[in-house]
């Protein structure tokens, strides 16, 4: 291998992967929330193993939600329809264990430390940060939805495994499974894919040659470009066997796929998950709101590669700190593009949940395939509008 060449590889897993099924979970619980209560403040965790889902959490709003019927309905349009498959929808156990959120910290988020004491402070002043921690966005120029090949593939395999199983073109499949691609990059550059790997749940009954040829023709050749496929490997299930599946073979837990709800790892992480968290929590609105401009500074042509860190304290409403890197990819300074970012880009909690209309109930949708680069979603932090400002 050459030494301008190199490997990266990401996953993906489909919806009824069993902590896909959590985070879904999650995530319909919110939405269901915000629907009744824009000002629901929530976060809501899933636990899933063998007839049995614990809902547990900490939420304050002012309406009731069914999640009996939420879960059950999320495990439904998952694909868990049959005993057969070891958990299933109606005959599965549903616990719930929630408390309020804690008025510990509700006093910092709803009075933020720039606004105690001050008469007529700014009104995004008054709303902190629901916790301390490092958000990471980013973007790239190597797919038209500017994020990184190797997720942007994987994401799509997994979604077509879905949709020949949803559609009955391979009845035989069952509703978990995962999806790899490797990729070799020439510099920034990526040349084809190396290997394009798929393991799927499926029916006792299916012969593993047929599966192997159905899979590999009907989902991986379907998705990946033919330019790319170059001496491809193609894997399909090289385990031999995948018929225990779900949160049967695998418990589930909420949370457990954030590189694969990110940008498969080409990112850096600062380890908050999304999926049940209102957008007071910066984990989640942060995150999203630094792919919204990473991705705009890439779409405006100021980089090619882009990535971006923010700090916050828990009640304190400004970033701590703003780190940006193009990796030599841009023009300009990463300092001269910070003062691009400073410039057009409020990160204050309050401004971003207004920004990006993050008290919407658009959360389940973003739950299963990935938070970012989503061509099949309009997601309000997925739009390029201040690229021609810049």
């Amino acid at each position: 291998m050459a030494g301008n060449q190199w490997y990266f590889s990401s996953e993906s897993v489909t919806e009824g992967h069993p902590d896909k099924v959590c985070d879904q979970i999650a995530d319909a619980i919110l939405d269901e929330m915000l629907k009744l209560d824009p000002m629901t403040r929530s976060a809501v965790e899933a636990f899933a193993t063998t007839g049995m889902v614990l809902v547990a959490g900490e939420v304050t709003t002012g309406h009731y939600v069914d999640i009996n019927n939420t879960v059950r309905g999320v495990i439904r349009d998952a694909g868990y329809i049959h005993p057969d498959y070891g958990f299933e929808y109606s005959n599965c156990a549903v616990i719930t264990s929630i408390n309020g959120q804690s008025p510990d910290i509700d006093g910092g988020v709803s009075n933020a430390l720039e606004s105690r004491g001050v008469s007529g402070a700014d009104a995004r002043d008054i709303l902190g940060a629901g916790d301390q921690g490092m958000m990471f966005g980013y973007a790239c120029n190597e797919t038209p939805e500017l994020m990184p090949l190797p997720i942007s593939l994987a994401h799509k395999m997994a979604q077509e495994l879905a949709r020949v199983r949803k559609d009955n073109k391979l009845a035989y499949l069952r509703p978990d499974g995962k999806s790899q691609v490797s990729v070799l990059y020439e510099g920034n550059k990526p040349v084809k894919v190396t290997t394009a790997l798929i393991s799927t749940q499926h029916s006792p009954d299916v012969p593993q040659e047929r599966m192997r040829q159905d899979i590999t023709d009907l989902v991986i050749k379907r998705v990946i470009p033919e330019h790319l496929l170059d001496g491809t490997k193609f894997l399909v299930n090289p385990s031999g066997r995948f018929v225990i599946g779900g949160p049967q073979g695998d418990t589930g837990l909420t949370g457990r796929k954030i590189i694969v709800d990110t940008y498969g790892g080409m990112c850096r992480h600062g380890g908050g998950s999304f999926s049940g968290k209102d957008a007071t929590k910066v984990d989640r609105s942060a995150t999203y709101m630094l792919r919204y401009v990473a991705k705009n500074l890439v779409a405006a042509g100021i980089a090619e590669r882009c990535e971006l860190q923010v700090t916050y304290a828990i009640g304190v409403a400004r970033p701590l700190s703003v780190y940006v890197n193009t990796f030599g990819t841009s023009k300009l300074s990463d300092a001269a593009v910070l003062e691009l970012v400073e410039k057009h880009f409020d990160l204050r909690p309050a401004a971003i949940i207004e920004r990006l209309n993050l008290r919407s109930p658009i959360y389940r949708q973003v739950a299963a395939y990935g938070h970012f680069g989503r061509p099949d979603l309009s997601l309000p932090w997925e739009q390029t509008d201040e690229a021609e400002k810049m």
